[in-house]
């Protein structure tokens, strides 16, 4: 009885995660308009590239693009109606896709 109640709790846990997966995908379709398919090729040299940043960055960007304290016509719109639940989930999905971010040494700042 206990094994088959422990079994049917992970399989519902399984099937949420993947719900959640699913909604996030869904939802960063908006983004991936502009931001491409695979968060690597905008569709202009002024939008950033996603992927491959920190899921907390993108979480505190869209935050703040929601708040205003970020200043974009098309982000803060597009941020504002997002839960704090849809930033992490969108933050989260987008941080797995590989990027081609670079770190830059920081000599190349300080003179």
């Amino acid at each position: 009885m206990k094994a088959s109640l422990l079994i049917a709790l992970l399989a519902f846990v399984a099937s949420s995660a993947h719900a959640g997966a699913g909604a996030a995908a869904q939802k960063a379709e908006v983004c991936a308009a502009c931001h491409g398919a695979d968060f690597n090729t905008p569709v202009s040299e002024d939008i950033p590239r996603l992927a491959g940043q920190y899921p907390d960055y993108l979480a505190r960007a869209l935050a703040d693009y929601k708040s205003g304290a970020r200043k974009n016509a098309l982000m803060n719109g597009q941020a504002e109606g997002l839960s704090a639940q849809d930033i992490e989930e969108l933050a989260a999905y987008i941080s797995r896709f590989p990027g081609s971010l670079k770190v830059l040494p920081l000599h190349r700042f300080i003179r």
